[in-house]
């Protein structure tokens, strides 16, 4: 099993760092929404938004992800280290499977290179995040680190 740190003295500046990153996929899905209006969902034109190569798609699904890191981040506690875990673990999947269909018909997201390295970047970020944001009462942080130190 898994050792997550309760309590860990940096999880307030690693939600932090998460909160920045699911800002910055509202912001630039925002202005990819923007830049893309009225083009057809699954474009492959050359708009960018924020550095991103962007389509309709795109655009509203790194609002939607912005959003729900960016709740998780807001709500804290556990719901963020179980939520920034799992998100940063997709985002981490998605930046692969999009890795491999760069090149193909099958990029329906339109990403280039540069999508692919930001999402790679701000999924573990998110995952780093939620690796600390363990939170416990002083009894279970004690027990936690007894139980590291026993099997260290």
């Amino acid at each position: 099993m898994a050792h997550y740190p309760v309590n860990h003295s940096l999880r307030q500046t690693y939600r932090l760092l998460a909160g920045a990153a699911g800002a910055y996929l509202i912001l630039a899905g925002a202005v990819g929404v923007a830049a893309t209006w009225g083009e057809p969902f699954f474009h492959r034109g050359h708009d960018w938004a924020l550095g991103l190569r962007m389509n309709p798609a795109g655009a509203w699904l790194a609002v939607v992800l912005g959003l729900a890191v960016l709740g998780a981040v807001l709500l804290g506690g556990n719901v963020h280290h179980h939520g920034s875990l799992l998100m940063g673990w997709g985002v981490l999947s998605v930046s692969m499977v999009l890795l491999a269909l760069i090149q193909t018909d099958a990029n329906v997201l339109n990403v280039s290179m540069v999508n692919i390295i930001v999402l790679t970047l701000l999924g573990l970020v998110v995952l780093t995040a939620g690796l600390y944001g363990k939170v416990g009462d002083p009894e279970a942080e004690r027990a936690e680190n007894e139980l590291a130190h026993r099997r260290g």
